[in-house]
Order: structure tokens, then sequence, then C-alpha cells
């Protein structure tokens, strides 16, 4: 089979399209021949060998990044119902990963799908994602949510989710394009962040009504920003960091505000592991439209492309890779 190879960490062109051996499935396993692969931003980082903060421990090289799959089962190892072989399924777990043409998978991991396989492949890690970050900031119709990095994977299913409780929603992101994305899903206001004086838009547009809950994605100054736009009780959730620049809120202001700020990404990671009932909850806002994912495709053959161009912050939605 054809698989994206790193076999030296660096930049994004370290990664190779070659040929390799098939998996084969293992007792308890299926194969899964590949039509959706997930690409993930933490994937971005290990392959460049970076470690520390939240960055999982690095794969032994060579590596096959990529455990979003979605795909047909093709193929199943011992002890698996050969009625599986024919369906379309959705994992977080494959194995190798699906910067491939195959993957192996436990079959205790896999979703059956109906819907496509690139918005399942979406919905199986960011609508997860999504929907825990949700679970934590607890948005009621009564709030004025901000969510920066809103055009981004997960900053979409937050407006979408956000939008059809009934809240105000104001979503901010960088560029007339991401900008247009995020208004098409319905924000009540979407903002430039690039663009001076975006915060100060805001507050005009808001007429007097604070901010009273900002999920924040992207940290730095962009985040700052944002957070000044958050009223007395409000709360800060931040559920990423695409500068890759930190932001920390001054305590002192948090507490004569009387602010929550949660690190929702930090608290995910010491919960104990609640994946497979997220899982069912995200495909199941899938298939009855509650959340609709966006998509950014790739050819496998061109994943470092993917790669650059999620690093710099150029794609919008779910980047997904297509064998």
């Amino acid at each position: 089979m054809h698989a994206v190879v790193l076999h030296t960490f660096g930049p994004a062109e370290n990664l190779r399209y070659e040929s390799v051996p098939d998996p084969e499935p293992g007792p308890g396993q299926v194969r899964i021949a590949v039509k959706a692969a997930g690409v993930h931003l933490i994937e971005t980082t290990m392959r460049s060998g970076a470690t520390g903060g939240m960055t999982p421990p690095l794969p032994e090289l060579p590596a096959i990044f990529g455990g979003e799959v979605a795909g047909r089962v093709d193929q199943v190892g011992p002890g698996v119902d050969p009625s599986w072989i024919g369906r379309d399924v959705v994992t977080a777990y494959g194995r190798p990963g699906g910067y491939a043409e195959l993957a192996v998978a436990d079959v205790t991991s896999v979703h059956p799908i109906k819907a496509g396989y690139e918005a399942a492949v979406a919905m199986v890690v960011t609508g997860v994602t999504a929907l825990q970050f949700l679970d934590v900031a607890k948005l009621t119709p009564d709030d004025v949510v901000l969510v920066t990095s809103a055009a981004g994977g997960i900053g979409r299913l937050i407006v979408q989710y956000a939008r059809g409780l009934g809240a105000r929603v104001v979503g901010a992101a960088g560029g007339a394009a991401k900008v247009a994305a995020v208004r098409d899903l319905g924000a009540d206001l979407a903002v430039d962040y690039d663009q001076p004086g975006w915060a100060e838009t805001v507050a005009e547009e808001l007429g007097g009504r604070a901010v009273t809950a900002l999920l924040d994605g992207v940290g730095g100054d962009k985040a700052r920003a944002a957070f000044g736009l958050l009223g007395d009780g409000g709360r800060y959730v931040t559920i990423g960091n695409a500068s890759r620049q930190e932001f920390q809120p001054d305590p002192h202001t948090v507490e004569e505000r009387g602010l929550t700020v949660t690190n929702a990404l930090m608290l995910l990671l010491s919960e104990p592991n609640t994946r497979p009932d997220y899982e069912v909850r995200a495909l199941a806002a899938l298939a009855d439209g509650t959340l609709t994912p966006a998509v950014q495709t790739f050819p496998l053959a061109e994943a470092a492309a993917a790669h650059a161009a999620l690093e710099s912050r150029r794609t919008t939605g779910k980047v997904v890779l297509i064998p």
C-alpha cells in the first residue's frame, strides 16, 4: 500500500509518500480501506520533534501519523464477526495511522457510519473535543459567547452549537474568507482579529452588553484582547492555542471581577477516559444535523502540503487526507 511516512523529525517536507507493506489485522481487529484520514494540529508539533507542554510522547521512527480513520472494512482478524466486512466505519484509533491506504483498529473502537467518510472522520475527534469543551463551558441561551479561532474545526462546531441554543454569538477569525465562513454559520457578529481595533468593534456592536463566555482557541495577544471583553462574572475557557503564544489572565483581575478561568485542554487530559460516550454523541449530532463539520481535503500524497497549510493557519475547518 501507499502511506505517508516520517523518517526524520523536522519540517513538513519530511513527510514522504511511499510504498510500505500492507498491515494485517490481528485478533479482535478489523482492517479498513481508508477513504478519509483526519489531520490534527498536534501532529504537526510531533512531526517537528518538539516536546513538552501538552505534546504527546514522540513516536518511534519511521512513523505513520493519523489515528482518525474512516473507510470500509475489507478484512477481519481472528475472533471478529465476518459480517463487519463491507461495512463503513470510523475510528479514532487507526494503526498504523490513517495517513495510509489501509489501517487496522480494534473492533471495539470502530463505529458504523451512514454519513460521508469525510464528515465522520472530522467528528470522531474534532466533534468529540468540541462536545467536551462545550460541557466545560456550560453555555446557556442567555449567554453572549465569543469564540476565537472560530473558523477552525472546533470553533465552527462551537459556533453552531451556541447558535442552536439561542445564545448571542460572536466569532473571531483571521482574514476575509474565514470571517465570511463564520458569518455563514449564523454568528450574530463575525470579525477579523487580524485587523487593528477588532475588540473595540465587538464592544461597539454589542451595544453595552458584555461577553459572558469566552472560548479561546488562539492564545497570545488575540486572547488578551478578547479577555478584555468579558464582563464581571464571565467565564474564560481555553480550548486551543493556534498562535502557540501564551496568555495567562492576571489573577488579581480574575478575583476582583469574579471571573472563572478554566483551561479545558488540561482538564480533559486529567479526567478519566470518556471518549467512547462522546464518540457516540458526536456521530449522533452529525447524523441528526445538529452539528455539521467543515472539511478541507488534500490528496494523501500531499500530506506535507496539508501540514504546512495547517501550521500557517491557511486552512478552514477540519483537514482531511483522501487516499
